[in-house]
């Protein structure tokens, strides 16, 4: 169980903090149940989550250390271009990796969208919308938690990243 003020990623939202756990009854319900409410860092609203809630995808936040280690590996990370005919077969791959909720496959994603949009580029073409659609989703939830764990602002992650990766 998470603790009040923990920050978590929380299913498709991202990064959210724990403000509270109550015993909250919703109107309908008979049932008493723990509630975590949590509120998005880069989304307004508030979420109430059920503690034992197995649907919607939960995990504390990455360390400051593994953020750094993964930022710095960034250049050995090894990518391919994940190539399709099949929009529908394109776009389930891509939510495949959105809903691992792993940092490294987002990586990993976002890089070989990027390649794809080199090569696009050098052809005179443009990315297609399903590859910025998912690059702009992997990139929100990879640079909410870089924002987080770094205790950076989240318009700030890029900078970081580029600096980080210039000193090597």
């Amino acid at each position: 169980m998470y603790d009040i003020n923990d920050l978590i990623m929380y299913g498709g939202t991202g990064v959210c903090k724990i403000s509270d756990i109550s015993n909250n009854v919703f109107s309908g319900s008979s049932e008493d149940r723990l509630y975590y409410v949590l509120e998005p860092l880069y989304q307004s609203g508030v979420i109430y989550a059920p503690v034992d809630n197995e649907k919607v995808f939960m995990r504390p936040v990455i360390s400051e250390d593994e953020a750094k280690d993964l930022i710095d590996n960034i250049p050995q990370i090894h990518t391919e271009i994940y190539k399709s005919s099949s929009m529908q077969q394109l776009t389930k791959y891509y939510q495949s990796v959105i809903d691992s909720h792993k940092c490294l496959e987002l990586l990993q994603l976002t890089k070989s969208i990027h390649a794809k949009k080199v090569d696009a580029m050098k052809q005179n073409r443009h990315l297609g919308q399903i590859d910025k659609k998912f690059m702009k989703k992997a990139e929100d939830l990879l640079f909410g938690e870089f924002a987080a764990a770094l205790r950076i602002s989240r318009d700030d992650v890029e900078g970081f990243i580029q600096d980080r990766l210039d000193e090597e």
